[in-house]
C-alpha cells in the first residue's frame, strides 16, 4: 500500500469559544484535549506513522502531543511519563505549517517562550521570527501558496526517507485555512482534531496531495 499523508486538524482553541482572536498563540480548552486524546482510539493510521509534522503554534503542538502520544517517540515525553514508544515516531516543529492570517490568535510564541514551555521538542531548530507576519510568513496569497508548495516538498522528500521503513505514513497537524491551500482544496473544512488521508502525487505543474 502507498504511504499515506494525513492532514489534521488541531482540536478546539480557546479563541474557537471565546471569540477573543486577540490573545497571542492560545491554546487548547479542554474538550480539545479531549478531543486530541479521542484520536488515540480513532485514528485507524497510527501504527503506520513514522514522522509528525506540526505547526509551532501552540494549539497544534498540544494536540499533537496529546493525540499521538502512543506513536510518538518517548524522547518528546517526561522520563517518568508512560507515554512515547522506544523508537517511535519523529516529530518535526514546521513553521510553514502556522496558519494564515496575522491575528494575535495566529501569531506563534516566541522560541524562547516555547523552549520554556515545551522543553523536550526541538525548538532550537525553529528559524529566527519564524512567528513574524512577514516574508513567506506573511498573509497574503502568494506567500501562503508558497509555503504550501514547500511543504508539500519536504513531506515528498521526507517520505522517500521512510520508504524503506516498517511505518511509512506521514501525519501533518495544522490549521483550517492553511489546510485548504496545503490540500488544493478550498472546500474542505475539517471538524476539530479532524482529519484527511491523502496520497503523493507528481505533476508537471509539482507534488500535490491526491485524495481518495
Amino acid at each position: 500500500m502507498a504511504p499515506q499523508i494525513h492532514l489534521v486538524r488541531h482540536a478546539e482553541s480557546i479563541h474557537n469559544v471565546s471569540k477573543d482572536f486577540s490573545q497571542l498563540d492560545p491554546g487548547l480548552t479542554p474538550l480539545g484535549f479531549e478531543q486530541a486524546r479521542e484520536l488515540t482510539q480513532t485514528f485507524p493510521h497510527a501504527p503506520q506513522v513514522g514522522i509528525i509534522l506540526t505547526s509551532p503554534l501552540r494549539r497544534a503542538i498540544q494536540t499533537t502531543l496529546a493525540a499521538f502520544s502512543h506513536v510518538l517517540d518517548k524522547r518528546y515525553f517526561d522520563q517518568d511519563s508512560d507515554h512515547g514508544i522506544e523508537n517511535g515516531a519523529t516529530l518535526i516543529l514546521d513553521p510553514d505549517l502556522q496558519e494564515r492570517s496575522a491575528l494575535p490568535c495566529d501569531t506563534g510564541s516566541t522560541s524562547s517562550t516555547l523552549e520554556q514551555d515545551f522543553p523536550r521538542l526541538d525548538v532550537k531548530d525553529l528559524p529566527e521570527g519564524w512567528q513574524v507576519k512577514e516574508g513567506i510568513y506573511a498573509p497574503e496569497d502568494e506567500a501562503v501558496e508558497e509555503r504550501a508548495k514547500r511543504v508539500r516538498s519536504r513531506v515528498a522528500e521526507l517520505s522517500d526517507q521512510l520508504k524503506e521503513q516498517q511505518r511509512k505514513d506521514i501525519v501533518i497537524v495544522t490549521h483550517g485555512v492553511f489546510m485548504k491551500f496545503l490540500s488544493g482544496d478550498a472546500d474542505i473544512d475539517l471538524p476539530k482534531a479532524g482529519w484527511e488521508s491523502y496520497t503523493l502525487e507528481k505533476h508537471s505543474s509539482g507534488i500535490v496531495l491526491s485524495g481518495k
